[in-house]
């Protein structure tokens, strides 16, 4: 399993993934599962993925060799007009892999699944943040939905409803990202370190920031540490329970 996190702020966009992979005890391995494409002063785009692993190398893969093919009568992701049709290629591409590895297998559909998000900038347009599904369709990240998760998102998930806010400095948002992971990492095995960080600022059209944090990351241990601190002092600072009452 894995738990990957994609906010849409005002300044920009802030993705945040594990990379532990599990195939059983005796067979875990960390591969990256966000990748970029750009091209400096045009588009820049970030592909996060959960699921099958094989499905998700395939899929990454047919879109960088499309980048080099230069197909007119199949735009690659860094010839799309629009994000929009970007995602339309990311989401045609990922049902084209499940359904050509599922020919003749059973229970194909669980067994080859992958979800995407998909975000980005091209020059002339907004920035866009989409949520792929393995049966090829997608949606839009709304004022209501400022952010998706794939993955093992429900032990990570109320702190982002609770404390997100799209104004929030990338800063902030890091530290929220973090806590989330912090909270995913302790209650599932499956999930995690090191932690893959990627942030693009919004109409820079340039590399997103990138780094990696280890589970020995000062800041991450700081944060872990202390906002287990802050759940036990709030809990026992709240008025005590009666039974009278």
């Amino acid at each position: 399993m894995s738990y990957c996190v994609a906010l849409k702020l005002s300044r920009g966009l802030v993705f945040m993934s594990d990379t532990l992979t599990n195939g059983g005890l005796d067979n875990i391995s960390r591969y990256p599962k966000t990748f970029s494409w750009g091209v400096p002063g045009e588009r820049q785009i970030l592909l996060t993925t959960a699921g099958n692993l094989a499905t998700s190398q395939s899929v990454v893969s047919f879109l960088s060799e499309q980048t080099k093919t230069h197909d007119k009568r199949k735009p690659s992701i860094l010839e799309a007009p629009s994000m929009f049709q970007v995602a339309r290629t990311v989401s045609q591409t990922l049902a084209d892999v499940i359904k050509t590895s599922s020919n003749g297998q059973q229970q194909a559909e669980s067994t080859f699944s992958s979800t995407f998000i998909l975000g980005g900038q091209i020059k002339g347009g907004a920035v866009g943040l989409y949520l792929i599904y393995p049966e090829g369709n997608f949606i839009e990240v709304s004022e209501e939905n400022p952010f998706f998760q794939i993955g093992e998102t429900k032990y990570g998930r109320p702190i982002l409803v609770r404390a997100f806010e799209s104004n929030m400095t990338f800063e902030d948002a890091i530290k929220l990202l973090m806590v989330s992971f912090d909270s995913t990492i302790k209650a599932n095995l499956s999930v995690g370190p090191p932690l893959d960080l990627h942030i693009y600022e919004i109409d820079s059209y340039a590399p997103p920031k990138s780094q990696v944090i280890e589970a020995k990351n000062p800041y991450f241990q700081m944060v872990s540490r202390e906002w287990a601190q802050a759940l036990k002092d709030s809990l026992y600072s709240l008025p005590k329970f009666s039974f009278d009452e």
